[in-house]
């Protein structure tokens, strides 16, 4: 939704690039933190075989990477509901969207917010 003249309701969804990149990725790396074994490596070539060697020598930082990942989605949502505010969206439900957005797909949905410049108010 673009921005209506007022910058309270002020929105813009994320790529659907993006929303398909982030979620095959977090999906991905949620297999292979809690359901390895249905992994199929051997289809997945290169990539597989790489995700493998991961997961039989590396488990316990993958864990706390795909842990600080979602802190850091966590901290994205809740700083975008500060910028909300300082910029100017003062729209409690377009502040929820922003939040949940940003939550499940991070840098990628702050940057439009992180760029977005509201007008100058006329005198």
């Amino acid at each position: 939704m673009p921005d209506t003249g007022s910058g309270s309701t002020y929105f813009r969804r994320t790529s659907l690039f993006w929303m398909a990149v982030i979620t095959g990725s977090f999906g991905y790396f949620t297999l292979l933190m809690f359901w390895p074994q249905s992994v199929p490596y051997k289809s997945l070539g290169p990539w597989g075989s790489f995700s493998k060697y991961l997961v039989d020598h590396y488990h316990p930082q993958l864990y706390i990477g795909y842990w600080m990942a979602w802190a850091l989605h966590l901290a994205e949502a809740l700083y975008s509901i500060k910028l909300c505010s300082d910029k100017g969206i003062t729209n409690v439900s377009v502040q929820s969207k922003w939040a949940f957005q940003t939550f499940l797909f991070g840098i990628t949905s702050l940057w439009y917010l992180l760029s977005y410049e509201p007008g100058r108010k006329k005198k």
